[in-house]
């Protein structure tokens, strides 16, 4: 694609300073940009690249002086930059269609203009909306229900009676709807598994990272809300449910009848406790344990978790323990002297 400064300011709705026929090709960072490339200034301290870049535009914030390439203004720059990205830059799309390798169920509704790759297995009364794409060797358990627009890379598996909403984006490996992990010891010691007889709802505008697995409940649902970004190797079990446009960092695990706020973020490796309510837009630091409920607008971090300000004091204090705890001894043996010689 090619695009002159002119075409993009417009399409971006940016104001644009400076030769508005310079032709657009692609986007780069400003080390690494050359003619025909658009490039961004995120920071100020960026600016002795931006002086030295190949670039033939750049997007700057109001106020930034700079006139020897054309220059798109924006307020939020990198916000711009990854909208000129999407119009450079399209994911692959296979044709419309369904590969004579794919194997599917007479009783599924497949909707127009959809893509269903090679070695792909469709069950039984399947329904897969209007241009979604089905990658080669995806699994869809029967009763599946898929929104428009969605994208399922391969290797996933999608267990039966899971519906999954619009423009959602499910990356290779993901698992949706394996049996939640529920026993019930008995008397001689075994275990007896509960049955898993729910289902789970992943909302629209949902993206779902490499080898996460989201559990079916064990009765009524696992809900992920619209808008909810999913890092990969997240664990997601049973009956747990994800408010709206909350953020899961990498090998995130959410226990059982957990609950996750609204634009909460949990950040890489954070384990969050069975039956835990995690209120609206709170930050948990990566490697966090979380073993009770979390008021709304909360920063927490470590294991157990504190508030991040305690947190942070803590561990100011840390490396100076061992030196506290020797003064402490030796105050103490003072101590004990002097109450032995006031003893004679």
């Amino acid at each position: 694609m090619k695009l002159t400064v002119k075409e993009l300011a417009e399409r971006l709705n940016c104001p644009f300073e400076g030769d508005g026929t310079v032709l657009i090709t692609g986007v780069a960072s400003l080390e690494k940009a050359k003619s025909g490339d658009l490039v961004f200034l995120a920071k100020p301290k960026s600016r002795e690249l931006l002086e030295k870049t190949g670039a033939s535009a750049a997007i700057l914030p109001p106020g930034e002086k700079f006139d020897r390439i054309p220059v798109l203004r924006a307020d939020n720059t990198h916000l711009a930059f990854v909208r000129a990205t999407e119009i450079f830059n399209r994911p692959y799309r296979p044709e419309p269609g369904i590969h004579p390798a794919a194997l599917v169920s007479g009783s599924a509704k497949i909707g127009p203009q959809v893509s269903i790759g090679a070695f792909c297995v469709v069950g039984d009364d399947v329904e897969i909306g209007e241009s979604a794409v089905i990658f080669p060797l995806v699994t869809i358990y029967p009763r599946v229900k898929i929104g428009a627009r969605t994208v399922v890379h391969s290797n996933t598996s999608l267990r039966e009676g899971v519906r999954i909403g619009s423009r959602v984006i499910i990356h290779n490996g993901v698992v949706i709807g394996a049996d939640g992990f529920g026993y019930l010891r008995s008397d001689d010691g075994t275990h007896i598994k509960i049955p898993q007889v729910g289902t789970v709802v992943i909302e629209d505008d949902v993206e779902i990272g490499a080898n996460t697995t989201i559990d079916r409940a064990a009765l009524g649902e696992t809900i992920v809300r619209k808008g909810t970004k999913i890092d990969d190797l997240v664990m997601v079990a049973h009956n747990v449910e994800i408010g709206e446009n909350a953020i899961l960092v990498a090998q995130v695990g959410i226990a059982g009848s957990s609950k996750v706020g609204r634009s909460t973020i949990l950040s890489g490796q954070v384990g969050v406790a069975d039956h835990v309510d995690v209120g609206d837009n709170v930050i948990i630091a990566a490697k966090s344990g979380v073993t009770k409920n979390i008021p709304s607008g909360s920063f927490i971090s470590g294991s157990p978790h504190l508030d991040i300000r305690d947190w942070r004091k803590f561990w100011a204090l840390a490396p100076q323990l061992y030196d506290i705890v020797k003064d402490f001894k030796k105050l103490k043996a003072r101590f004990e002297e002097l109450e032995k010689s006031l003893k004679k």
